[in-house]
């Protein structure tokens, strides 16, 4: 149990690294969800300041989601795999372009600072932090620049992973229609497989696949910036999505150890929550302070509109 609010801040920095401790086991229990798990993270944070650790725990949140998205290989099928990922070929470079577009015209209107409004975009439209990380060196980004977009579409991310799931209940949306919804509408993979999780088994083989096939196109769309910038910049391939792939083709080619492929899904789905409540633990208060209201409302309304845009398609049978 967190500290009462009245504690001294002394006292509760002192028993920050024990709850925070604590959390995190809790959360890699079976008890723990994804949208509890993120909750936990997110109160921890905002009464203790965050993590007592926060360089150690940025890597090793990064480290875990990339062990946890490969874990997950082992519970979907190829053919799923294959599916999804032919599918998003087709519309992830359409979508990525008209998000691109309407976040650049967006962001004049509300008169947004231009780099920060491109970060914000791109985010929205690929894969929320990894993306931005990737295309800020090519736009020769200040710090400020960049950590305003992170933290906007880090708050964003922390909102859908509580609100998704039950609109998708509300809206009547099947385990595949809401894994590919979330995939398309929710900025980063964390979020996506944490939204997917809590739907349904199904739906998280879809929004895992759909997210990660999106995923891919940081690179090519971080050269293209690079060339018309005339900037040097470049993005590391993401070899947790080749590890995703091989882990599902080893599922296929070994049917015979199902039972062990099966334990290792389950552990990857829990290493999600874990990873979901070290994530939170990084909404801290210095976070949300540096969020502006130009790119808050930017990112607001974008996030907006492509969730709308995007469950109307599949609900009408454009997109799936």
């Amino acid at each position: 149990m967190l500290p009462p609010v009245t504690t001294s801040p002394t006292a509760r920095w002192s028993a920050g690294p024990v709850v925070f401790v604590l959390l995190l086991l809790l959360s890699a229990t079976r008890w723990a969800g994804p949208a509890t798990a993120l909750a936990a993270g997110i109160l921890f944070s905002l009464v203790a300041g965050g993590s007592p650790w926060p360089k150690r725990t940025a890597v090793a949140t990064r480290w875990l989601l990339q062990l946890s998205v490969v874990g997950l290989g082992f519970g979907v099928g190829l053919s799923e795999v294959w599916q999804a990922g032919r599918e998003a070929v087709v519309y992830t470079p359409v979508g990525i372009l008209l998000t691109l577009a309407l976040g650049t015209a967006l962001g004049r209107l509300l008169r947004a600072p231009p780099t920060t409004s491109l970060l914000v975009s791109f985010g929205t439209a690929i894969c929320g932090g990894s993306a931005i990380a990737a295309m800020a060196p090519v736009l020769k980004a200040e710090d400020e620049e960049t950590a305003v977009s992170l933290a906007t579409v880090f708050s964003l991310n922390a909102a859908a992973l509580l609100v998704f799931p039950p609109l998708g209940h509300l809206l009547g949306l099947s385990q595949r229609q809401f894994g590919l919804w979330a995939a398309l509408a929710i900025h980063d993979t964390s979020s996506v497989v944490g939204a997917s999780a809590a739907f349904g088994t199904a739906a998280l083989a879809v929004g895992t696949t759909v997210k990660l096939a999106r995923a891919v196109w940081i690179s090519p769309a971080v050269l293209v910036a690079a060339w018309l910038k005339k900037s040097e910049g470049r993005a590391p391939f993401p070899y947790f999505i080749a590890g995703f792939i091989a882990a599902a083709v080893l599922r296929w080619r070994l049917p015979a150890a199902e039972p062990l492929w099966s334990v290792i899904a389950q552990v990857a789905r829990q290493g999600l929550v874990v990873t979901l409540f070290l994530v939170g633990t990084g909404l801290t208060r210095a976070v949300l302070r540096r969020v502006g209201f130009r790119p808050l409302a930017l990112g607001v309304l974008l996030w907006g509109v492509v969730s709308v845009a995007t469950v109307v398609a599949i609900l009408t049978g454009l997109i799936g």
